[in-house]
């Protein structure tokens, strides 16, 4: 359960409904295709639209995703489980009712743990069920009309619905990335929020402390982390400010609009009854055996709390530099590249989560389409570690290899000039010559003046024109003026 933080003296209760698209090829219940981007209605077939004649048959890889997401949250797979038809009349449902699950969910509890900030959380799940989509209506391009395209009817979602343990937009941000990086970890949705794959409700209400649980309103397919947070705390302010004007909230479903930043009704919210579920007639109990669950279990990744342990343990690792790196996958990978190819680990993870990271966020890119391929990375960072460059010539190599103006490392700094003087004799003398032409910085130094230091390390790193090594030059420097 997460700490209650008061806004204006009200506790804010937030719990979560994510809709995650799983990653089959074909629909939870037809063999029709799930690709986005094709003509509309092209991907729709009989079975989607339950026409006379025709019987839904599930689809084995939506409940292997089901069952790999159960056991990467600690949560009980449900070794038989039940569907349900949810009535509901709306102009993109072509049945009528929606195939989901109910009574009996196969993901049944477990939990996602996360940091905000340096503080641990954990927010408890309630279940996470199969289910089909619907399809879409299209407002934007018909005057005075809607269209309806059914290509997303019968796609394979995953619902997870949390416990109301949230208390903060911060911490449901939190709490969406980490959940967003679980799925696609897995592999079992691709996560693309502009496409639909993975959206977003939030169940938003407030009370005072100690009260019981304020009626909440549902804001429905937030599909951006930013637009995630303005929306919650826009419905938290106009929440409270509806209480202490004296008026009652009433439960309700709301979109919101990032043109204005505000939340907007767009309908009474219904309970389960309003859905009159039942039993589907056409779906047998999903029956999952013991040695199914121990079969997905076995085709699963390292996740990343527990790769981010190996870090720390492996390569000694701050835990906030492992928590960093485990942010993805491919940038976890990426690392530990970078990490075996230059036996340099901290130094490795330093350049990933600076310049690298700093590159990537410039140019909107993500790890995987980075220039610099981890093994170049690991060659830069051997010449720093070597002391055959220094960190700010490593940076100059690393721009050209960046912009393409080169591949090879050494071929950088050799046509640059950038390799560092290591020659002890070479180096002595130019100290020498510093500290005889700086009489006046030396005697501030030995007066106890360290920026005096500093002048003349700086004087020794203009006449060599920035080749000696810097740690060479603090212990000779020290050495001749003790």
């Amino acid at each position: 359960m997460s700490n209650s933080q008061l806004v204006r003296g009200y506790e804010v209760v937030i719990g979560f409904e994510t809709h995650a698209q799983l990653s089959t090829r074909s629909k939870i219940f037809s063999r029709a295709a799930t690709a986005f981007g094709a003509e509309p209605n092209t991907q729709a077939c009989a079975v989607d639209l339950a026409l006379p004649g025709t019987l839904p048959v599930m689809n084995r890889g939506a409940v292997e995703r089901a069952i790999a997401f159960g056991l990467a949250v600690g949560a009980h797979v449900a070794p038989r489980s039940v569907f349900a038809r949810k009535n509901y009349f709306y102009p993109d449902l072509p049945k009528g009712y929606q195939i989901s699950q109910y009574e009996i969910p196969v993901v049944q509890g477990g939990h996602v743990s996360f940091l905000l900030g340096d503080e641990p959380r954990t927010v408890r799940l309630v279940r996470a069920h199969l289910e089909e989509d619907a399809g879409k209506s299209l407002h934007e391009d018909f005057v005075g009309m809607s269209g309806i395209d059914l290509n997303r009817a019968g796609t394979p979602l995953l619902e997870i619905v949390t416990e109301p343990d949230l208390r903060s937009s911060d911490e449901a941000v939190a709490y969406a990335r980490e959940l967003h990086k679980l799925v696609t970890w897995i592999g079992i949705c691709d996560g693309n929020m502009q496409e639909g794959s993975f959206r977003c409700d939030a169940n938003v209400s407030v009370r005072k402390p100690g009260q019981p649980l304020g009626t909440r309103r549902e804001i429905k397919n937030l599909n951006s982390f930013r637009f995630m947070q303005q929306a919650i705390d826009f419905e938290v302010r106009w929440q409270i400010e509806e209480l202490e004007d004296g008026r009652a909230i009433e439960q309700a479903t709301v979109l919101f609009d990032p043109d204005t930043g505000e939340t907007r009704a767009m309908r009474t919210k219904e309970d389960a009854a309003d859905y009159r579920y039942f039993p589907d007639p056409d779906l047998p109990p999903l029956v999952i055996a013991a040695d199914w669950v121990e079969q997905v279990r076995g085709s699963m990744p390292e996740l990343p709390r527990a790769m981010a342990a190996r870090f720390v343990a492996e390569y000694g690792l701050p835990e906030y530099d492992a928590a960093t790196l485990t942010q993805s996958k491919q940038m976890a990978v990426y690392f530990e590249q970078a990490a075996r190819a230059s036996g340099q680990a901290k130094l490795a993870s330093n350049w990933i989560m600076g310049e690298v990271s700093r590159r990537l966020n410039a140019a909107e890119i993500g790890i995987e389409q980075a220039p610099v391929d981890a093994v170049t990375l690991a060659a830069l960072v051997g010449r720093i570690a070597d002391g055959t460059i220094s960190n700010n010539a490593g940076k100059q190599v690393f721009e050209s290899l960046w912009t393409g103006e080169a591949t090879q490392v050494d071929a950088v700094i050799d046509s640059k000039g950038l390799r560092q003087m290591n020659d002890t004799g070479a180096l002595e003398q130019i100290v020498d010559e510093v500290i005889a032409a700086n009489p006046d910085n030396v005697a501030q130094f030995k007066a106890g003046k360290d920026k005096a230091f500093n002048a003349l390390v700086g004087q020794v790193m203009k006449a060599s024109k920035g080749k000696a090594n810097p740690g060479q030059v603090n212990e000779l420097l020290r050495r001749k003026l003790a």
